[in-house]
């Protein structure tokens, strides 16, 4: 009977934590818990692990973080308005951010794109975002290039790059360009 009362209790704490998560995630009033198995992953840039976090100034100046999009699907991408292989693309990201960005996933509730701009130019910058029309507002940088805290945070070495995330920060996949990357959120998504 003891036995029954121990897997009872654990039961009920598992119905009970993903009870409260759901509704962290669902209601926009509640900021996002981390259940408390996450907050015992370590940070780092390799599948499996919490993306380190980002705090940067958007466009318009205000400072803008990682984390606070947790509960949705992020796509981390670091990229420069001089780098072609970026702009080639942003015409791709913008029509998949379009198509996503309400949807319900497995693996978190909406869908957001952050770019990190690892340009020193910030005319350049600007005009390339509204040339590509990169409409969503996480556009993030502060002109330092290659040498801003996320670039070195995040160990990176060449552009484009970007980091796929779920609703916890956790890294589910890496370098998804073209039609990898609707793949990987079709595979994730509530249908």
């Amino acid at each position: 009977m003891r036995n029954i009362n121990i897997v009872f209790s654990i039961l009920l704490f598992v119905v009970c934590t993903s009870c409260n998560s759901k509704k962290s995630v669902d209601d926009p009033d509640q900021g996002y818990e981390l259940p408390p198995e996450i907050e015992q992953v370590p940070f780092g840039t390799t599948l499996g692990l919490r993306a380190p976090e980002i705090e940067l100034p958007d466009v318009n100046g205000e400072t803008k973080r990682l984390s606070d999009l947790r509960g949705k699907v992020v796509l981390l991408d670091f990229w420069a308005s001089w780098c072609n292989p970026c702009r080639r693309e942003n015409p791709h990201l913008v029509d998949v951010y379009d198509a996503y960005n309400d949807k319900t996933f497995t693996a978190g509730n909406g869908f957001e794109i952050v770019s990190v701009s690892l340009d020193r130019n910030e005319t350049a910058w600007r005009e390339a975002i509204r040339n590509d029309k990169m409409q969503w507002s996480y556009q993030l940088g502060d002109m330092e290039g290659a040498r801003t805290q996320p670039a070195l945070d995040y160990k990176i070495q060449m552009i484009p790059i970007n980091f796929l995330l779920d609703r916890n920060g956790v890294i589910i996949a890496t370098n998804l360009r073209g039609g990898a990357l609707e793949e990987k959120l079709e595979s994730l998504s509530d249908k």
